[in-house]
């Protein structure tokens, strides 16, 4: 990253490749471990190389080679089964990594079926049967697989050639390999976060001795935010103990992340594994502080020919979202956007009006309403301010609520927006939660010294 310079605060250390190699590998293995505890959603999923890649036809031709091969063996007289037979004791083995360790009849049943000497024997005396091998391979796939799989497991017996069966068979077993996986993830995903807190902070403090200056950019974060609430930036002041100091201050830091300048700033070290879903959170909020802005622009203007028209506020409300959808992409134009967001709510607004017997706009009122619309696009409309310093207002009060694990309520204006809004501080809140168990002792270090240094300051 450009931007993440090194500060001059801490010495330089020279450490070796190992040493760089061994952190990374660290510090690789607790990302995975953190994403698998934050994100629900979390799978695994198969790797393929790219189209067109050099990588992909030199793959593509040696699975020709080697599935032509098998083919030429199959039809010579007599058949070889060489390849055939290594192609089974390579299902046999995926098939006894799917056992649990209390599965020993199923085991020896493969065992048993499968015994590789046996097969050698048979094929070399002309007696294997090589669709009987397979059919119990299928049919031990149906016992192993998910219920998800079922289908491909009834096309498998449909499969008559043996060639094709085989690769079939190869292309069954590895999503089989990527359910099983996913089931290992989710079951163990309970387990990895009781264990994940001490986890990634061993892992952080590994690598903080390797890095001494690895906390610079944190201690930045928590020093600016305390600067912006002392400085009047938001509201507070008021007289509290060191602990709810600490505990206010910080809560406000979490929240500068919702406006961070992503290009021009660095992120805190103690927080990149999680700066996308920030980056993700601020843009839904900035995209619905945009909605809620227009919607309350709308209704104030319409005033109670509109208020409580059942189903209105939803449409309104689908087409604005639609109509800046694209809002955070370089392709977005603001003016255009916004131009067509206000004429098609007056459409809509005109339409509704009329259904329900009201008269319609004045073309000097509706054409007021369009560019108050318009002028919604700018960070600094005065409606926009509000809105936005409400989400604000919310979101802090829910992270300082959730101990009480009662939710704040809900600001003015912000109703139409409140099923999404709670859903991103619900997501927040348990970001804000794990990554202070997690460096809650590297933060409490940082912020003691922030709190006395003001208060050296002050005294």
């Amino acid at each position: 990253d450009p931007h993440r310079l090194t500060p001059q605060s801490s010495p330089p250390r020279f450490v070796s490749v190992e040493e760089l190699m061994e952190t990374a590998k660290g510090v690789t293995n607790m990302a995975l471990a953190h994403e698998i505890v934050l994100n629900s959603a979390f799978q695994v999923k198969p790797y393929e190389p790219g189209e067109g890649s050099l990588e992909k036809q030199v793959k593509e031709i040696m699975h020709k080679a080697f599935w032509d091969c098998l083919e030429s063996q199959l039809n010579d007289d007599p058949p070889s089964y060489s390849h055939a037979i290594t192609l089974v004791g390579e299902i046999k083995e995926t098939l006894l990594s799917f056992l649990l360790p209390g599965q020993s009849r199923l085991r020896g049943q493969i065992e048993e079926a499968l015994d590789l000497s046996l097969i050698h024997q048979e094929a070399e005396n002309r007696a294997l049967d090589i669709n009987k091998v397979a059919k119990f391979i299928i049919d031990m796939m149906g016992t192993f697989c998910a219920p998800c799989r079922d289908e491909d497991i009834k096309q498998l017996r449909e499969i008559t050639d043996i060639v094709p069966l085989f690769k079939s068979i190869f292309a069954v077993l590895d999503k089989m390999k990527i359910d099983m996986a996913n089931f290992a993830v989710s079951s163990l995903r309970p387990h990895l976060l009781q264990q994940s807190v001490e986890y990634e902070r061993k892992k952080f403090q590994d690598f903080l001795e390797k890095q001494p200056n690895a906390l610079d950019f944190t201690q930045k974060w928590l020093q600016d935010t305390a600067d912006y609430v002392t400085g009047g930036g938001t509201e507070g002041g008021a007289t509290c103990t060191p602990n709810s100091a600490q505990l206010a201050l910080h809560n406000h830091a979490y929240l500068r992340l919702l406006k961070w300048d992503h290009d021009a700033e660095s992120f805190p070290e103690t927080l990149l594994m999680d700066q996308g879903r920030f980056q993700e959170m601020q843009q839904e909020l900035e995209q619905l502080a945009l909605v809620a802005s227009v919607l309350l622009i709308v209704y104030n203007s319409a005033g109670e020919a509109i208020s409580g028209l059942p189903g209105l506020m939803e449409r309104l409300k689908k087409t604005i979202k639609i109509l800046i959808a694209e809002m955070h992409t370089l392709s977005f134009k603001a003016d255009e956007t916004f131009a067509a967001v206000a004429e098609k709510l007056c459409v809509e607004l005109r339409g509704c009006l009329s259904q329900h017997g009201f008269s319609p706009f004045s073309s000097d009122r509706e054409n007021a309403l369009k560019g108050q619309i318009v002028a919604a696009k700018s960070e600094d409309n005065p409606i926009r301010k509000v809105i936005d310093s409400r989400i604000q207002m919310y979101l802090l009060g829910f992270l300082e609520s959730s101990a009480h694990r009662s939710a704040p309520a809900l600001p003015g204006g912000l109703t139409p927006i409140s099923k999404e809004l709670e859903e991103i501080a619900v997501k927040l809140g348990r970001l804000v939660t794990f990554n202070k168990l997690v460096y809650s002792p590297f933060y409490h270090k940082i912020l003691q010294d922030i709190l006395k240094q003001g208060e050296s300051l002050d005294v």
